[in-house]
């Protein structure tokens, strides 16, 4: 994602163009791996030392709010970060703390389906996303 991709997207969600939000976004994009704040924060001191770190963090619920990032919680009850906001799934690997996009609309049909069979009571799902965790194998 460019710079001016970046600017794009928050002057279409209405927020002011910052280098700290462009140096955050630009971030977490560039790490694709759904980085925790602390990955941003190595990632950005390298080349903007003066980012404060209460900075990173206030930058990040912006952008969340802002539904620029979603949040994604691991099993080691970390916090990272995705930036794909299209409606997809997670794979998690225990051992390596990694997390991958999972797409897949079959899995996305058969969801929907049954969920509009098999409803919640007195519940309204706005959306379904699964976090599939294990391990992957060696080959």
């Amino acid at each position: 994602m460019s710079i001016s991709e970046i600017k794009n997207i928050l002057i279409e969600k209405g927020l002011k163009i910052t280098p700290q939000r462009i140096s955050i976004l630009e971030a977490v994009v560039n790490l694709n791996n759904h980085p925790s704040a602390e990955n941003i924060i190595d990632y950005i001191k390298r080349n903007n030392p003066n980012i404060a770190i209460g900075t990173v963090y206030k930058v990040l619920e912006t952008l969340v709010e802002n539904n620029i990032l979603v949040r994604v919680k691991t099993d080691k009850d970390v916090m990272r970060y995705d930036p794909v906001l299209e409606n997809h799934h997670h794979i998690y690997c225990l051992e390596s703390d990694n997390i991958m996009d999972y797409n897949d609309k079959s899995l996305d049909k058969l969801l929907k389906d049954y969920f509009k069979k098999k409803r919640i009571k007195d519940f309204q799902i706005h959306d379904i996303k699964l976090q599939i965790t294990g391990k992957f194998l060696n080959n």
